[in-house]
């Protein structure tokens, strides 16, 4: 079992470890308090996991309901927020219990807004389900909802008072899901750890343990760093915005990994043309994603990606920062003027044939 303190402007500990579930009860009764705690899941993750987690909790003291969505990123909407801040006030919950979200990003993601904005924000713990999740959705306390323009446009920064990472829940995911998270691993390794990197050349899911814990110290530093977005922050969106946009035209049926292995294949593609980056650095990412089955070119044009990634919470005026790859585990922060993206996201596009 491994332990990771964040200290953002509210300090909490991330802990990572094999059969956490039926503590968690135990954990959150030392770090969050309350009487009731509601559990907000989606319905694959409540079958598997929910009655669990809820022995435990109630083992411990707590009141628990619990909240189920659909499972897919259609269910992170307005709707289902609102509904949520209405359970919630429905069962009574104060600013003294806790909301947990038992899932991946979109539970993550969903369940913290709703917990940052009831009576003004409540406790909250994130007990991540999936790889992805592990490793960045559930750590540093962003949450948002998608608007119909564009993904994560309302949200806020919430920090949980926990994070409890059982990497036993892994075992259940699918191919698809386990290759998004491993997206996620991918691109924290090359944004900031050549070693790290290179180590998945061995397969990720034989080394978890490290391998999660080793990504949320990455994610903790930056975080530390810039909790709000305004600089080094940003290097965590490499191939997000190409990937965004990518899932915006598919109406999300291009999973959130997915989409963000072709926008980080793109985004190497045109640092490599444009001289950011080596032609050695470009292969090195584009084979590592190849090696786990990842995309790497989308069938979307380049003025379709340009315009759908205007919604970009990251464009300030008529600029978008962008993250290039610039060698092997360090990416770097540029500036693209709107008017230049659909052109840089072409050098990408045309250099697939390379």
């Amino acid at each position: 079992m491994r332990t990771i303190t964040v200290n953002t402007s509210k300090a909490y500990e991330i802990t990572i470890g094999e059969g956490l579930l039926d503590q968690a009860g135990a954990i959150l009764k030392k770090t969050s308090g309350g009487q009731a705690a509601v559990i907000i899941t989606d319905d694959i993750v409540a079958e598997l996991y929910a009655g669990r987690l809820a022995n435990s909790l109630a083992g411990s003291g707590y009141r628990v309901t619990q909240y189920v969505i659909p499972h897919g990123e259609a269910s992170k909407n307005g709707n289902n927020f609102l509904s949520i801040l209405n359970f919630l006030a429905e069962k009574k919950i104060t600013r003294k219990d806790l909301v947990l979200a038992l899932g991946g990003g979109v539970v993550g993601d969903l369940a913290g807004f709703a917990a940052a904005c009831y009576m003004r924000g409540i406790h909250f713990a994130q007990l991540p389900t999936t790889l992805l999740a592990a490793v960045d959705s559930s750590v540093g306390g962003k949450t948002a909802i998608d608007l119909a323009a564009g993904k994560n446009l309302a949200g806020a920064f919430y920090q949980p008072d926990a994070v409890i990472c059982d990497i036993s829940l892994l075992s259940t995911l699918t191919p698809q899901v386990y290759q998004d998270g491993c997206a996620e691993v991918i691109k924290t390794g090359a944004i900031a750890d050549k070693v790290l990197f290179e180590s998945f050349e061995t397969p990720i899911n034989t080394q978890l343990e490290k391998v999660i814990a080793r990504c949320v110290e990455i994610k903790r530093d930056i975080v530390v760093e810039d909790e709000f977005e305004t600089g080094a922050r940003k290097l965590l969106n490499f191939g997000h915005t190409a990937g965004h946009a990518i899932e915006l035209l598919s109406n999300y049926e291009i999973t959130h990994g997915s989409a963000v292995s072709a926008g980080m294949a793109i985004i190497t593609r045109a640092a490599s043309r444009m001289g950011i980056c080596d032609a050695q650095c470009a292969r090195d990412i584009l084979s590592m994603l190849k090696s786990y089955n990842l995309p790497v070119n989308t069938r979307y044009e380049a003025a379709d990606l340009a315009r759908a990634c205007l919604s970009d919470k990251k464009r300030d005026g008529d600029r978008l920062t962008m993250v290039f790859p610039a060698k092997t585990g360090k990416c770097v922060l540029q500036e693209v003027r709107v008017d230049e993206l659909e052109n840089v996201l072409r050098l990408g596009l045309e250099a697939e044939a390379d």
